[in-house]
């Protein structure tokens, strides 16, 4: 399987980094993303995290904007080494006939073009040199670089960022273009190598996640009867099914409301579509039990079911819902969230809601459920089929708890809807908070 690398960088640096990586090709698969503006490495992340592996930036620049948006993925850039100073020495000093103290370079550190000085037994002391870390925006650079030759102490100026370089052609400066060198790419995709490498060794290892429903052996005698449990546990049974489907797992029922679930590391980490939080709020929404998960990871199965106990000991000791996980160097994360995440009040202190409420024979937390999963739908309505397929109850039920709430003033009718297959269409409702 092939490392995803996306390569980040204006378009030529882009395309020289994919030219040497071709060396790599049956390792390494690459992604180019294509920037005109140095502050656009951030969206890149931002919006293709999940298709890369591992991050190649085409210098320190866009790495720092960057770095702080990258979520567990290495990232990497290559360094100036002394040969892509040595090219620009070659073409302004000799080629070009220009003394050394008359141009201005910027983004190259200081010991590195102090050390390449002393090795040409070339002048440095009066080298007109603007050394950052990290970012610099472009303007400062190019205020740099424009102030220096209006001044007349430069003819020309050397600058390791393409926007920068373009700005000044643009203004009739004469300009060099500092490029990464082969080699110095090359190292740079050799730690990549290695890293992607180390990062299918970590995806084939073990997941192992224990899932504990906790109060389902006090639900008899308290509110709900034997059969009525019974189905609860079906239903829960299926939507824990459908979560070790969706991590291409398998699952061993351990009885008293507990599940063990056997996977890989790789499945865990790439499934966006039912994460543990998830299955706690599809529980919650369910049954309103708490749930907890406890998430281990392992070289070896025993390795792995030891993390996932310690991660849900952890989880269980957080009180609310929750999930943890370990990972194979004992590192604890947690708790584990989505962005969509469901979350509601299961009691309120408005009387006047208390009392519409109990008109229409609705509890406070099945109406906070349906609110929350109106507003994580993002549509601003609900519909029967909806909270049908949320709750795990009938659209009959369903329709019949928003007929209700519409009588007693907390939901109102928006329109209709036509079904996927044949039927009648559909009432579409919105829920309204009018205290």
């Amino acid at each position: 399987m092939l490392t995803r690398v996306g390569v980040v960088g204006p378009r030529d640096s882009v395309q020289l980094i994919c030219e040497v990586g071709a060396e790599f090709q049956d390792q390494m698969m690459f992604i180019p993303y294509v920037y005109q503006n140095t502050a656009e490495a951030m969206e890149i992340v931002n919006a293709a995290e999940d298709s890369v592996d591992i991050w190649l930036f085409s210098g320190q620049s866009p790495y720092a904007i960057a770095k702080d948006h990258i979520r567990k993925k290495k990232a990497f850039y290559p360094q100036l080494q002394g040969t892509s100073l040595t090219r620009i020495l070659l073409e302004a000093v000799y080629r070009d006939r220009r003394e050394l103290e008359r141009i201005s370079f910027d983004t190259i550190p200081t010991d590195s073009f102090q050390e390449l000085c002393v090795e040409l037994n070339l002048p440095f002391d009066q080298i007109h040199l603007f050394s950052y870390r990290g970012f610099m925006p472009s303007t400062e650079l190019v205020a740099f670089h424009t102030e220096l030759y209006a001044k007349g102490k430069v003819e020309a100026c050397a600058t390791c960022i393409s926007s920068v370089y373009n700005e000044l052609q643009a203004q009739g400066i004469p300009v060099y273009r500092v490029y990464h060198d082969r080699m110095a790419i090359r190292t740079m995709l050799q730690l990549a190598s290695q890293q992607g490498e180390a990062l299918h060794y970590k995806k084939s290892q073990i997941a192992v996640q224990v899932v504990a429903i906790q109060g389902l052996d006090r639900l008899i005698g308290e509110n709900k009867g034997v059969y009525e449990v019974h189905r609860l546990e079906l239903k829960l049974q299926e939507i824990i099914l459908d979560y070790v489907e969706a991590h291409s797992g398998a699952g061993v029922p351990l009885g008293n409301g507990k599940h063990l679930i056997f996977s890989t590391r790789g499945s865990f980490e790439d499934n966006r579509r039912f994460p543990p939080s998830s299955l706690i709020e599809k529980i919650w929404l369910l049954a309103d039990l708490p749930t907890y998960i406890g998430v281990g990871f392992g070289a070896t199965a025993l390795a792995a079911e030891k993390n996932a106990q310690l991660a849900l000991l952890h989880a269980q000791k957080m009180g609310d819902s929750a999930a943890i996980l370990v990972n194979d160097e004992g590192q604890m994360e947690g708790p584990l969230r989505s962005p969509g995440s469901i979350t509601y009040e299961y009691r309120t202190d408005n009387k006047e809601m208390s009392l519409l409420l109990r008109k229409a024979g609705v509890t406070i937390t099945t109406y906070n459920k349906i609110l929350s999963i109106q507003k994580n739908l993002g549509k601003n309505s609900i519909s029967s089929t909806e909270i049908a397929e949320w709750l795990g109850m009938t659209q009959r039920n369903a329709r019949r708890i928003l007929s209700d709430l519409e009588q007693s003033g907390l939901a109102e009718l928006t329109g209709e809807e036509a079904p996927a297959s044949r039927g009648r269409p559909r009432k579409v409702y919105r829920l309204v908070q009018p205290f």
